[in-house]
């Protein structure tokens, strides 16, 4: 297999560490392949969207969701180090309020499997990082909401001193116990 899968505390949210191929000259890692993805997951995806963000050391982007056409994200680093951040949305989830994180990093390879009904975000721990991830559907902005990156409920645990810089969007977040949830 061209990658291991390892869940995290989220069992469907999914570490998927790649089978990298390095010598002197460099590396090469197949870093998506559709039959493998399903083979290893289990699950049935169609990626619609490419995105690629870059980002100063503290920016933090997120966290996002789509309260309609959710989007499942399957996200990497290609440069630089993130901590990357998923929160169960889904009020029928046992795990709903919880969240996980994980170092994504140009070094580690890894890529994080997001699935549909989670909200995302990620700090930046580098001087810079460059932040890749496929979509499960297209980014609606009538449905994107945003939660408080500091919400006390949630409690994310960010590996960051100072304030993060952060859009006004993602300023003006919503609290977790106000924000628009899944069934």
């Amino acid at each position: 297999m061209p990658y291991t899968v390892t869940p995290t505390a989220l069992p469907e949210v999914l570490v998927l560490t790649p089978k990298v191929f390095g010598d002197a000259r460099g590396f090469f890692f197949e870093s998506f392949n559709a039959r493998d993805f399903r083979d290893v997951t289990g699950l049935q995806v169609e990626f619609v969207q490419d995105n690629h963000s870059k980002s100063a050391r503290g920016v933090l982007r997120g966290l996002h969701y789509q309260i309609q056409n959710p989007q499942g994200k399957l996200v990497r680093v290609t440069q630089g180090a993130v901590f990357d951040v998923a929160v169960d949305m889904r009020r029928s989830s046992p795990n709903f309020g919880k969240w996980v994180g994980v170092e994504l990093s140009a070094d580690n390879h890894r890529q994080l499997w997001v699935p549909p009904g989670f909200a995302h975000g990620f700090v930046v721990l580098s001087e810079s990082a460059e932040f890749l991830y496929k979509t499960t559907d297209y980014w609606y902005p009538e449905f994107e909401r945003s939660l408080r990156w500091n919400d006390p409920q949630l409690n994310i645990a960010w590996p960051i001193q100072d304030a993060p810089q952060l859009a006004k969007k993602d300023a003006e977040g919503s609290l977790f116990a106000n924000a628009d949830t899944y069934e």
